[in-house]
This record gives C-alpha cells, structure tokens and sequence, in this order.
C-alpha cells in the first residue's frame, strides 16, 4: 500500500493494484451520493419517488423481481443506508482486507468481495424462496449492504491466517478465527429476526470466504472470471496492455502475527530489476515460503528482497 489511510483513500484509482482503497472508496462515495440525493429529495417533497429509485438497485428476494432489475445483483452490494452500517463494513472490510492482500494480492481480495456479494444474494434469494416463514414478505423483501462480500472477506482472512491476533479494545488480543467464528454464529442466530435478509447474506458470503480459501490452496481460483472482467476494464479506462504482475499462486498458510509482520506481496509494473533485485521466480519461491511456514520462516536475505520489492 501507498503512504498513509487518506493519501490511499484519495488516490485510491491512480493504482493498478489497490483494490482494498477502491472498495473502500467506491462505498464511501456512492453513500455520500445517495445521502445528498435522499436529503434533497426528501426536502423537495419526493421522498415516495427516492424510495421507489433505490429499490430498484437493492437485492430483492423475489425471483420475477429480480428478472427485472438482474444489476442490482451487483449495485446493492455497494449500497449503505445509515452512517453506523457503512461504518462498521468499512471498518472490518480494511481491517480483514489488509491480510488478505497481504498474502494472496489485489485481485484476489476483489475477488473475494464480489464472489461473497453474489453469494450472499444467492442464499438470500433461495432461502426466501423455499422457506415457509418467508413466504408471506417475499414480494417485499429488499436488501442492500456489503457485508456479504465484507464477510467473505473475514472469513476468507480466517481461513487464510486463522491464527492471526487483532488487539480489541477491552478484550485484548483475540485471534481472528474467533472473531469470525463469533460473527457467523451472531448472524446464523439473528437470521430469523427482523434483519433475516442482511444476515442470510452475511451466512452465504462467509461460506463463500472459507470455500475460496479452500479450492485455492487446490489451485483453484474461483474467482478468475471475476479477475478478467477487472482486467478488462482495466485494461479499457488505463490503456494500458501489457502489465506485470507478481501473483500469489497457492494459499497454503496458517502463520499468526499483526498486519505489521507482513511485507506487500504484489506490485505492479515494477522497473527493470538489476543483479541485487529478486527476480520474478525468486519473489514466487518467498511468497510460497510464506505459505508454508509463515513470514517469520524468511531469512534475513529473503526478508530484504521483499521489502526492497514492495518499495518499487
């Protein structure tokens, strides 16, 4: 990552791989947009006419609904309503978000916020559909918010470095497999509450964060249509064709240690490596070492390598 949260946050599309920022600033923008229109809308007397636009792009549960409106499959998963709702996905999507780039990249972490996003609106869709206690809300059913694809992210984090310690304020050191674990717990026992629809989302996205992790320790990568389409636009707006990238290939890790024991592990474009740079084959062996058997496993050599990698 580039310099500090804000410099990130601003010029979060100056960069090739940095999907995490353009997540964050997508969600952010996109509530400040539907936040200045609801207000004016509201003030203007057409508070009826926001409320009909904005169903148009959440997630209904309904099939023939769906049939008519099949993008919000896609826009309600960057949809917020409510300062605290936005907040907290943001928060656990950078939190969760910076180990996954750290270990497997910028792509796979986009990867993993739209497979879970399209999962947890799966689940939803089906549950509601087959589930008697639905039935009666069905047609009314609608459902914006992240927090499937943030879900797969944390469980994806959990599954990837399940022993890794976040530091909690009045809890201390807690690793973070026990924090997804208590968040899938806390949502499977709310999903007949009044908020069934978001946690059936979060339950679709987190299973969706632990098969990922497993299908890429396989070799796997379910997310590779998804990292097409990206390059494509990519590719499209950039104008730019031909791209180097230093990909993780494998996930094989359960290594422990804060987001600070970790070195960047992809960069893009990177300049001609002289005789005392790590080549690409050298950087792939690291980042496979690091699977294995953790960041701390790394020599002094191989440690510098990386560091000196992640700078260009």
């Amino acid at each position: 990552m580039y310099g500090n949260f804000w410099d990130n946050l601003r010029n979060a599309f100056k960069h090739s791989d940095n999907s995490l920022y353009k997540l964050l600033a997508i969600n952010i923008l996109v509530f400040f947009v539907v936040l200045v229109f609801r207000v004016f809308m509201t003030i203007g007397g057409l508070g009826n006419l926001y409320t009909t636009i904005l169903s148009y792009l959440m997630m209904p549960a309904s099939f023939s609904r769906l049939a008519t409106q099949p993008w919000s499959i896609f826009t309600y998963m960057f949809l917020h309503e409510g300062i605290l709702h936005i907040l907290f996905n943001m928060l656990f999507l950078f939190w969760f978000g910076q180990l996954i780039h750290q270990f497997l990249g910028s792509r796979k972490l986009a990867n993993l916020y739209i497979l879970g996003g399209l999962a947890g609106a799966l689940f939803y869709v089906v549950i509601y559909n087959i589930s008697p206690y639905f039935n009666t809300n069905l047609d009314a059913s609608l459902m914006l918010g992240a927090s499937a694809g943030v879900f797969a992210i944390v469980v994806g984090a959990a599954t990837l470095s399940p022993n890794t310690t976040f530091f909690l304020i009045l809890l201390g050191p807690v690793k973070i497999k026990y924090i997804a674990i208590f968040y899938v717990i806390l949502s499977f026992a709310n999903s007949a509450g009044a908020n069934a629809g978001g946690e059936l989302a979060h339950l679709g996205g987190a299973l969706l964060g632990y098969l990922y992790i497993i299908q890429l320790r396989k070799g796997n990568d379910w997310g590779v249509p998804v990292q097409k389409v990206g390059i494509f636009f990519e590719d499209l707006f950039s104008g730019n064709k031909n791209k180097v990238k230093v990909s993780y290939r494998k996930a094989k890790t359960s290594s422990s240690g804060g987001f600070s024991s970790f070195t960047k592990a992809t960069k893009s474009t990177p300049p001609p490596i002289s005789s005392n740079d790590a080549t690409q084959e050298e950087i792939d062996q690291i980042l496979d070492k690091i699977a294995d058997r953790g960041y701390e496993a790394l020599n002094k050599e191989e440690k510098r390598k990386l560091f000196e990698f992640s700078k260009k």
